[in-house]
Formats: structure tokens, C-alpha cells, sequence
């Protein structure tokens, strides 16, 4: 019963991000259609009814984009407020991030996300520390911008082509406010609301929450996941694992085993968490089967297993995610040892040195690279 429960609510995730990207659309089109029908509007010519059309499609871009950037701003400010300190921000696949004391500017997407703020968390006193305004901090600065756009939007001129944009964004800011402070659970990544909701329930997932943090601030350094203290590697019990925010750590201890080399016992644990309903977010759990392929390459190379793995579903996360350096070192595993195509796998590697070059953590390319060494040296023989 509680899976079905769960398996329902993830559901609901996955239909109403969807349905709000649809409303986003018809409202700002009926708020356009309104604009088009006023006086100072109405008798433009066609030249000028052209230009304010595209005007109206600009406005709408730029207001979705900024509100993300203004999304995860929040996350910024709200996390130096509370004690955090500042890792790295990603829009898309535009990332600045923190090396030593100075910006650089890196590349990097995540499927299922349009955006990061990833920070360093504060140490913990008790077993706590803060959380819930850093998980809302972006909901109420697009709050906080949709009110000031729409208080901006009343000065306006009637005609102003900058009233469209300010409507726009007063639309945008109030859905995305919506669609990541409602706790949802969707098909790739739990949203800001539910993390929170997971964090308040749970003193573990405050463990879990830090633990995590304290991995990106360490990888974020150069620090291998083989090179952490073990502890925070211990998988989590039965009861954990539904934890959206807990179960997370089994998943990274699948990579900390991969990175070791210990690739029998990766597989055994990857397989045991992918065959049980838990709270692991979908893009962890595609990319735990993207290593399954990878470890069914070097070790056992059968086809009836690898085509088992590489699903329809899996293929096209593993495309969204072409540029991702772990993806990259299972496509070219697969192309020298499953396809025995050297040119292929040739292509493939300089795809990844491509990648590599403004990837944000070095230690991961190193670690990549000696995986795709494994391989080459499994296809040689």
C-alpha cells in the first residue's frame, strides 16, 4: 500500500510540472491577446504588430529564464543568511564556481534541472542545522519578484512594450514559486518543497542533508569520493531508503565502491537498491544503471544483460546526459567492448576529453579516465 502511496505521488510530480508550463503558457497568451486589443495597440500596423509579437515571445523567454536565475539566487542569498558558503551557480549548463579564491567559469547540466546553487554547509550543533530556508529561498525570491513585477507593471504605460515582460514575469515567478515549494516527488529529482518536507520529518536526512553538502564542498576541492571518511558512506536501512534525502547516500556509496574498483560489490549494491521501491531521485537511479552497464562491460560483456539494462527509457536519459563525463565513459566502453568499433570508441573519447575541459571537478575526470583505462585494457585482452 505504501508503495502504491508513493508511486502515486511521484505521479502527481510528473503530471502537474507539465500542466503549470501550459498554464504559464495560456495565461501570459490571454495577458498578450489583451495587450494586442488595447487602443494604444489595437491600430499599430503590420510591421508593428510583428515587431510587438516578437517583443511578446522575447519578454516571455527572457521572464522564464530570469526567473530561474532569480530562483536560484534565493537559494543563494537565503543559504549566506543561514550560515552556508558559496560552492558554485549553474543556470542550464552555465556554471560559476568557487577555486580557491577566485570565480571560474565551468560547464555542466543535469537532467531534470534547470538550475543549482550548490553551497557548504554550516557545521551542525546537535545533530541540526538550518535547512528550510535555504530549500525555500528560491520559491520566495520568485514570490518576492513576481509582487515587485506586478507593483511595476501598474506604473507602466498602457502601450509600454516593457508592460508584457512585467506581466510575464508576475506569471512565471508565481508558477515557479508553485512547482518548487509544493512538495512533489517527479520522475528525475524531488523539488525544493519536498526536500524540505523530507528534512523536517527526518533528523537522519539533516545527517544526510550535511553529509552530502560536505561531499560537494570536498569534491568541490579536488577529493575523490574513495578518499572521504568512510562513514558517511554507510548505506542506510530499510526504513532510510525511502528517504528522499537519506537514500541519496546509497546511491553515492555505489560510486565510492565504483571509484575504488570494488565493481562486484558496486553491482551487488546497485542492483539490490534498483530492485527495491525507495526514495532514490530518478536521476540517480539512471545513473546508477549507466554504471551497471558499464561494470556488465568490463566483467561479464553478455548481451542478453546489457540489453536488459540499456532500456528505451535509459537510452534517452543517457542522451539528455551526452555531455556528462560517467555517461561518456560507459558509451565508450560499450563502443570497444560490446561493438568492437575503436573509431567509434575513438570519437567518443574525444567527446569526453571536450567535456573534460570545462568540467567543474577535476578529481572526477581522473576518476573517469582510469575507468575508461579499466575498459580499454578488458577490450585488449
Amino acid at each position: 500500500m505504501k508503495n502504491q502511496k508513493e508511486t502515486k505521488k511521484r505521479n502527481i510530480g510528473q503530471i502537474l510540472i507539465p500542466i503549470c508550463f501550459v498554464l504559464i503558457g495560456a495565461v501570459c497568451g490571454i495577458l498578450f491577446m489583451k495587450y494586442l486589443d488595447r487602443p494604444e495597440t489595437a491600430g499599430t500596423s503590420g510591421g508593428g504588430k510583428i515587431l510587438t509579437i516578437l517583443v511578446a515571445l522575447v519578454s516571455m523567454c527572457a521572464a522564464l529564464i530570469l526567473q530561474i536565475i532569480i530562483h536560484e539566487a534565493g537559494h543563494l542569498v537565503f543559504g549566506l543568511l543561514t550560515g552556508y558558503r558559496f560552492i558554485s551557480f549553474r543556470v542550464y549548463s552555465f556554471m560559476w564556481m568557487k577555486d580557491n579564491d577566485r570565480i571560474r567559469f565551468k560547464r555542466m547540466s543535469i537532467a531534470g534541472t534547470g538550475g543549482q546553487c550548490l553551497m557548504a554547509p554550516p557545521d551542525l550543533k546537535d545533530g541540526k542545522m538550518p535547512v528550510q530556508l535555504y530549500n525555500y529561498g528560491g520559491a520566495i525570491m520568485n514570490l518576492i519578484a513576481s509582487a515587485i513585477s506586478g507593483g511595476l507593471s501598474l506604473l507602466c504605460p498602457a502601450g509600454s512594450l516593457f508592460r508584457p515582460f512585467l506581466l510575464m514575469m508576475l506569471v512565471t515567478g508565481i508558477a515557479y514559486a508553485l512547482m518548487n515549494g509544493l512538495p512533489l516527488r517527479m520522475s528525475l529529482a524531488n523539488n525544493d518543497g519536498r526536500n524540505a518536507w523530507d528534512l523536517a520529518r527526518s533528523p537522519e536526512a539533516v545527517q544526510a542533508f550535511w553529509t552530502t553538502m560536505k561531499m560537494n564542498e570536498l569534491s568541490a576541492r579536488g577529493v575523490c569520493l574513495r578518499d572521504m571518511p568512510e562513514e558517511w558512506f554507510a548505506v542506510p536501512d530499510e526504513e532510510g531508503m525511502k528517504n528522499g534525502i537519506t537514500s541519496s547516500l546509497g546511491a553515492v556509496a555505489c560510486s565510492r565502491l565504483m571509484e575504488q574498483g570494488r565493481f562486484e560489490e558496486a553491482d551487488a549494491l546497485m542492483e539490490r537498491l534498483l530492485s527495491q521501491p525507495n526514495g532514490i531521485p530518478g536521476v540517480l537511479r539512471k545513473m546508477l544503471v549507466c554504471d551497471r552497464i558499464y561494470v556488465e562491460l568490463i566483467r561479464g560483456n553478455r548481451p542478453e544483460a546489457l540489453e536488459g539494462l540499456r532500456t528505451k527509457d535509459q537510452l534517452k536519459f543517457m542522451k539528455s546526459m551526452k555531455k556528462y563525463p560517467s555517461v561518456l565513459r560507459t558509451e565508450y566502453a560499450y563502443a570497444l567492448l560490446a561493438e568492437k568499433d575503436p573509431e567509434k570508441a575513438q570519437t567518443v573519447m574525444e567527446a569526453f576529453e571536450k567535456a573534460a575541459r570545462t568540467y567543474p571537478n577535476p578529481n572526477d575526470i581522473t576518476i573517469e579516465r582510469e575507468l575508461m583505462e579499466t575498459a580499454r585494457k578488458a577490450a585488449a585482452v
